[in-house]
Order: structure tokens, then C-alpha cells, then sequence
């Protein structure tokens, strides 16, 4: 089963991280979760076996953006790809995210099949 690396998603609305987990979890893809980027970076280090990370880019404290950047500068993480997930689905914002350091990016509401193409490009 190519799916064994775990999905971190990293989200403060709990309400997308459970919708997302379970479009992913029907796709035999296994989830973890963090509801900021402080508590995903400590996730990050401790376990081993996250193959992806979904990042919000709009979240209190850390946002996107500073996470990828601790991620990128990270020796042991620089080579985890990220996907940006924003609401703020303008012009530029797909560039900005990139710019950051995320291997993928994708605007909520989130295109599922969109999501399934990113993760199989990126999970090997």
C-alpha cells in the first residue's frame, strides 16, 4: 500500500481538519492532526512517518506562511512537501504560498480530486 506515510493537517477550524480527515481516511490515506502550527511542528519532529503536510495559511499566532518557513529551514523537515490551503484565494496567493516553500497549493473549499492528484504527486 503506497498510502503508509501519515497526512499531518494543520488547521486552527477543527471543522475542516474532521472534514478533511475524512474525505482522506475514505481514500485509505492515515491522518494526524494539529489545530496550530506550534503543535504541528512539535508533531513534525517527534513523529517520523508524516509523508505530507496540509497547512492553513491563516491561522493565530504562527500562520502558514512562518510554519513552512521553521519546516524549509529544518534539516530533518525541509524535505516533507507541504500543501497550502487558503481561503484567500487571490491573485498572487498561489505565488506567495510557493514563494514560502509549499510544494502544492490548493484554496478552500477544498476540490477533493484536486487534493487526491497533489498527494499522489508528492507521496511516493
Amino acid at each position: 500500500m503506497k498510502n503508509a506515510k501519515e497526512i499531518l493537517i494543520i488547521d486552527d477550524d477543527s471543522k475542516n481538519i474532521f472534514a478533511l480527515s475524512a474525505v482522506l481516511k475514505a481514500k485509505k490515506y492515515q491522518c494526524i492532526s494539529a489545530i496550530s502550527a506550534g503543535q504541528g511542528l512539535k508533531l513534525l519532529s517527534s513523529n517520523k512517518n508524516i509523508g505530507v503536510v496540509l497547512m492553513d495559511m491563516m491561522m493565530p499566532e504562527m500562520d502558514g506562511y512562518e510554519a513552512i518557513g521553521k519546516m524549509k529551514s529544518d534539516h530533518e523537515l525541509k524535505d516533507i512537501p507541504v500543501i497550502a490551503i487558503t481561503a484567500q484565494a487571490m491573485a498572487g496567493d498561489r505565488e506567495k504560498c510557493i514563494e514560502a516553500g509549499a510544494d502544492g497549493y490548493i484554496s478552500k473549499p477544498v476540490d477533493v480530486n484536486e487534493l487526491l492528484q497533489l498527494l499522489n504527486q508528492l507521496i511516493d
